[in-house]
C-alpha cells in the first residue's frame, strides 16, 4: 500500500499562516502516517527502534509560528505531555490537549508547517524519524528497558540525542578524539543508508513528483 506523505493545512502556510489566530492544529492523519510508516508491524520504513511506541499515545501538531532554539531554526519538537503549574493553569492545558486528541498523551510531537511542506520526502522521513527517537523509553541502571509494574507498559520519557559534539572538533581532531559515539556516526554515515530513495518512494508517494 503505498502511503501519501501528510501536508499541513493550506491556511497555516506562507502569509496565511502568518496572520492565522489559530497557528497550532492538531494533525491526525500525520499521526496516523507516521504509525504506519515507521512504527507498525508491517511498516513500509518500520524500524525496531521504535518498538516501544506500538504501546504510546502521540499527540501531533502543526504549527505554523517560526521557532529558534541555540540561533538555530526550529522546524521539530518532541515533549513530555506534562504540566508544571497551578490547578488552574494545569486544567486550561489538559482542557486543550484532551480537546484535540481525546486523551492527554505521553508525548507531544511539533513539526513546522511551511518546512514540512516544501522540504523533500527524504528530509521529511528524516525529520519525523528524528522527532520520534527523542520520544524514548527509559532504562534501569543495567541499560535494560524500563516497564511500569502495574500497568506493564514502557516508561517513557526524552532520549536525548546519541552524539553531541562539535563539527569544528572532528574536523581539527578527528571522530576519534570527539566526544559521545560520534565515532559510530561517521562509521554509519561511511555506509550505504539502510532507507534507499527507492523505500522513501514507496513510504511518501510524493517524491519525484515535488521539487526538493
Amino acid at each position: 500500500m503505498i502511503l501519501v506523505r501528510p501536508r499541513p493545512p493550506e491556511g497555516l502556510l506562507g502569509q496565511a499562516g502568518a496572520d492565522t489566530a489559530n497557528p497550532v492544529q492538531p494533525a491526525h492523519e500525520l499521526h496516523d502516517w507516521l504509525r504506519a510508516t515507521f512504527v507498525d508491524e508491517g511498516a513500509p520504513l518500520r524500524n525496531e527502534d521504535h518498538q516501544h511506541l506500538l504501546d504510546a499515545n502521540l499527540g501531533v501538531l502543526w504549527c505554523s509560528l517560526p521557532s529558534e532554539s541555540k540561533g538555530n531554526t526550529v522546524v521539530g519538537l518532541c515533549e513530555e505531555a506534562t504540566f508544571v503549574g497551578n490547578r488552574w493553569a494545569k486544567a486550561r492545558w489538559e482542557q486543550q490537549i484532551v480537546g484535540w486528541f481525546g486523551m492527554v498523551p505521553d508525548f507531544l510531537l511539533t513539526f513546522h508547517a511551511d518546512y514540512a511542506d516544501q522540504c523533500s520526502d527524504a528530509a521529511f522521513c528524516a525529520l519525523v524519524e528524528h522527532e520520534l527517537y527523542h520520544a524514548g523509553q527509559k532504562r534501569d541502571r543495567w541499560g535494560a528497558p524500563r516497564f511500569n509494574s502495574q500497568t506493564g507498559r514502557p516508561v517513557f520519557g526524552i532520549r536525548g540525542h546519541d552524539v553531541e559534539e562539535f563539527v569544528g572538533i572532528v574536523a581539527r581532531y578527528g571522530a576519534g578524539n570527539a566526544a559521545g559515539q560520534t565515532r559510530a556516526l561517521v562509521d554509519a554515515a561511511g555506509r550505504a543508508p539502510i532507507v534507499c530513495d527507492a523505500d522513501i518512494t514507496g513510504a511518501c508517494g510524493t517524491c519525484g513528483r515535488r521539487a526538493p
